[in-house]
């Protein structure tokens, strides 16, 4: 007789890292209200055409971007969720331009959440995949909460994601390796499908929006042109995959090997210009990368090292299979000397 499948309750009862030890039943009272929340999000956004939740609602979130209606009704909802918790003391969130305090929630153990809740929103229109990408930081008891969000990278203790697909899939890790499960619709639970995930040295696919091409670095520039280039001995050209949506790109590159790489605008090479969020898209999804055996770079150094000084702060990205990224870097360090 087969084993019952985990779910992803049971998974995160048995998590019990060195990184996450001291706040390990908040970490998991959030991430399993992520995943029921993920179940509500994924309905929604089945129906999202037919409930006339498609479109923007007008003007422009914190950093920059169109607000659609989705996105608004996500950070809602990632909201009441977090907040229903009780050991969740503040919510960072791109559609918020200040961080939210969550005065019940209080004490040392409590946890900060750093949130993109629709990744990839500009897909829904063409029923393309999207997502929702987490953070989890210690509050250390402090108040208000969010400022002891800011700092590096490695002061995460967990990180995860959900991918809204043909499946819905949620990736998580709080320092021990990175898992994922896929949502049974009948019950409603997340199920373990990919324990300890480890992503290949190398790959042959990588994704970059090329239409950004003219104002790349010109180490950006070359390094792309050499994965295009045709040599059997290096296993080159590597295929070119871009779907719009972080969480789609990423979750491809964890399984197949490659990389995702959002670099820096340099069309003043004096002020380049960073795209993704270092809080609640570059350092989680650079902690469950480096979790895979993987490797994530600002092309001159390791994401994690990077400290967010404000909360949406922007950071470029290269991250994937160890052995693309590192060649990445040798690019990159080439036209630094």
């Amino acid at each position: 007789m087969a084993d019952a499948p985990v779910t992803l309750s049971e998974h995160l009862a048995g998590q019990h890292s060195p990184l996450s030890r001291e706040h390990a039943a908040a970490v998991a009272t959030v991430v399993a209200a992520i995943g029921r929340m993920a179940g509500v999000i994924e309905q929604e956004l089945a129906h999202a055409a037919l409930r006339g939740r498609l479109g923007y609602v007008g003007g422009t979130n914190v950093t920059g971007d169109r607000v659609k209606k989705l996105d608004v009704w996500g950070h809602d909802t990632m909201l009441d969720a977090l907040r229903a918790t009780g050991v969740c003391a503040a919510v960072i969130s791109e559609e918020a331009p200040e961080p939210i305090e969550i005065r019940d929630a209080g004490g040392p153990r409590t946890v900060i959440a750093c949130c993109d809740p629709v990744d990839g929103s500009s897909n829904l229109d063409v029923n393309g995949t999207v997502g929702t990408i987490f953070s989890l930081r210690p509050s250390h008891g402090a108040v208000p909460a969010a400022p002891a969000a800011l700092g590096a990278g490695t002061d995460q203790i967990a990180a995860g994601y959900v991918m809204y697909g043909p499946a819905t899939a949620l990736v998580y890790t709080v320092g021990e390796g990175i898992h994922g499960f896929t949502l049974e619709r009948e019950s409603g639970e997340f199920l373990l499908t990919h324990p300890s995930i480890r992503i290949p040295r190398r790959g042959k696919v990588y994704g970059i929006n090329e239409g950004n091409l003219h104002s790349w670095h010109p180490a950006q520039r070359a390094f792309v042109e050499y994965l295009k280039t045709p040599d059997k001995a290096t296993g080159r050209p590597y295929s070119l995959r871009y779907s719009g949506a972080m969480v789609a790109d990423v979750h491809r590159t964890l399984l197949d090997g490659g990389l995702f790489m959002y670099p820096a605008d340099y069309s003043d090479p004096a002020k380049p210009k960073a795209k993704l969020r270092l809080l609640y898209e570059v350092a989680p999804m650079a902690f469950i990368v480096e979790q895979a055996g993987g490797r994530a770079s600002t092309g001159q150094g390791r994401v994690m090292s990077v400290r967010a000084a404000e909360y949406h702060q922007r950071a470029p990205v290269i991250l994937g299979s160890p052995d693309d990224v590192a060649l990445a870097e040798e690019f990159h360090g080439r036209f630094a000397s």
